[in-house]
């Protein structure tokens, strides 16, 4: 067998999605209108970002930027839109469950108003979500992945 046409990842490397390369690209971007990079390295990075095989390849295209470039992708226009709605969504999933056990609770014609336990947890969540949010880790593409899946982890 031919080594070279060895394809079970044996180097340990783990190859990068269209969606990894476009998230770190959305950062370097932000990082250059931060004025973090000027034009000719952010459009180096870019370019190497683009042509990225393997997730390590990206990591070090954001090591030097503040949280890896996550809080100035959060600043941005499309970052703050999306963690609205995120916050938004999980909102009104609160407020469902919250009239939906209300409405279990009144049908039930108990004394103690027992859905008064599940709700604080879930407006806990909701709170922290928020909380988050205001720091910078709301942005969608940082949920969608596992930390320990996120580009540049080790």
């Amino acid at each position: 067998m031919n080594p070279e046409n060895n394809f079970s990842g044996a180097n340990g490397r783990i190859r990068t999605s269209d969606q990894e390369r476009e998230q770190i690209a959305e950062i370097l971007r932000a990082a250059m209108a931060e004025g973090r990079l000027n034009l000719e390295e952010g459009e180096e990075r870019l370019a190497a970002a683009y042509a990225a095989k393997y997730r390590d390849d990206l990591k070090p295209l954001t090591a030097d930027l503040p949280d890896g470039g996550r809080r100035a992708l959060a600043d941005t226009p499309e970052g703050r839109q999306a963690t609205r709605r995120h916050l938004s969504r999980h909102a009104g999933f609160v407020v469902f469950i919250a009239l939906l056990l209300t409405g279990i609770w009144a049908l039930s014609h108990a004394v103690f108003f027992w859905p008064a336990i599940p709700l604080f947890f879930l407006v806990m969540g909701l709170a922290r979500h928020a909380r988050m949010r205001r720091y910078g880790y709301g942005y969608p593409h940082a949920e969608r992945v596992a930390p320990w899946n996120a580009p540049g982890h080790r």
